[in-house]
């Protein structure tokens, strides 16, 4: 590998310099969790970068750890989990030494996250300016005076209608759209420099989601804040993002730019995931297909690559040794050793065709039992 290409790619200059200091950088991050059953290996060995004013995206199933790496870098891990090793550098300080004071002013000032659920983010028996004021002088960043003065044009600003009036409403009194809405506001209420927002259009309906995904290219574009989004939506990921972060068993397994990894995925798990998807800006060319199996047990996991045991395009050495993050194209790295671009396209197809065979199989044998029942 040649210039600044690392485990998490920086924007280089022709000298290997990176263009702009990331403001926030992940080293070798490890959370696990210490349970009866053993240690769960919810976080291993990650490290990527965001730029100032960049937007992220961090998708992959659900389990993969997108959202324990999102509380590990708010020191927010539940128990039994905690962080092991690894660095979290938020502009130059690493935030897993920080005292509690220092972590507290952390959150919320220089980092804030817009969870997945607003309902049980919010407190159902607080009104929602209230709680956004809250966040505002929980902080001390703003005086009671300047907070309460703020909260309207907060609301005005995630386009709440009468904000003036809703700020005296409870959350069940909020729509869910408008709820996602006051979460943002809430996050933004500080200023903060990066925004996490972990599945903002979960439970959304169509419209409301393209509303919000509008509002967060806007914030972003107006305020410089620099957004991780984490997501199952590749929609949403192409149409926001400027990189993307691909995670599988708690680890990176490929990134690279939206549009190198949307054309070209190098990692057969990628390259999986945007299959299973349709597209809708480009004819369909063939049947959806399914990755097969379930991710693994992050307690026993499987040796050599971890996608092995699903993957359709494995070779013998996958399931001995584990591959590095390695650059595959500029500004693109993978974990695997197989990689895409040297897979043919009959090999490709030949593979989908047996995995639309299998479920095809298992969609018979599931009515066979249901008759036979009857």
């Amino acid at each position: 590998m040649t210039g600044c290409a690392t485990r998490s790619i920086p924007a280089c200059v022709g000298n290997g310099r990176p263009l702009t200091e990331p403001i926030l950088k992940v080293e070798d991050l490890k959370t696990q969790f210490f349970t009866s059953r053993g240690v769960v290996h919810a976080v291993d060995g990650v490290s990527f970068h965001v730029d100032p004013g960049e937007t992220v995206a961090i998708v992959g199933e659900s389990g993969c750890g997108k959202t324990m790496t999102a509380l590990s870098i708010l020191r927010l891990v539940p128990e039994p989990g905690r962080i092991v090793s690894g660095k979290i550098l938020f502009k130059g300080e690493n935030v897993v030494e920080m005292d509690n004071d220092d972590v507290r002013n952390y959150r919320g000032n220089d980092v804030a996250m817009i969870f997945q659920d607003p309902m049980t983010s919010l407190n159902p028996v607080t009104k929602v300016g209230a709680q956004i004021k809250e966040a505002m002088t929980a902080h001390d960043r703003f005086t009671t005076a300047q907070a309460t003065e703020r909260v309207v044009p907060l609301l005005k600003r995630v386009r709440v209608p009468a904000a003036e009036s809703r700020i005296k409403d409870y959350p069940h009194q909020f729509s869910g759209g408008m709820r996602q809405r006051a979460m943002i506001a809430m996050g933004l209420s500080n200023e903060p420099a990066l925004l996490i927002a972990d599945e903002p259009t979960t439970a959304l309906d169509v419209t409301v989601q393209a509303q919000v995904i509008q509002l967060l290219k806007q914030l972003n574009r107006e305020l410089g804040t620099a957004i991780i989004l984490i997501t199952h939506n590749t929609a949403l990921v192409a149409s926001m993002c400027q990189r993307v972060i691909v995670m599988y068993a708690g680890r990176v397994v490929e990134e690279g730019p939206v549009d190198r990894i949307f054309s070209k995925p190098e990692h057969p798990y990628t390259w999986s995931l945007l299959r299973s998807v349709p597209r809708v800006d480009e004819a369909r060319k063939g049947r959806l297909v399914s990755i097969r199996g379930l991710p693994p047990d992050l307690v026993r996991m499987p040796t050599g690559c971890k996608f092995h045991p699903r993957c359709l395009f494995k070779v013998d050495k996958c399931a001995k040794d584990e591959p590095e993050l390695e650059e595959v194209a500029p500004d693109q790295v993978a974990r695997c050793w197989v990689k895409m671009s040297n897979v043919s396209e009959e090999t490709r197809e030949s593979a989908q065709a047996s995995e639309v065979a299998f479920d095809v199989a298992a969609e018979i044998k599931k009515r066979m039992r249901s008759d036979a029942r009857i």
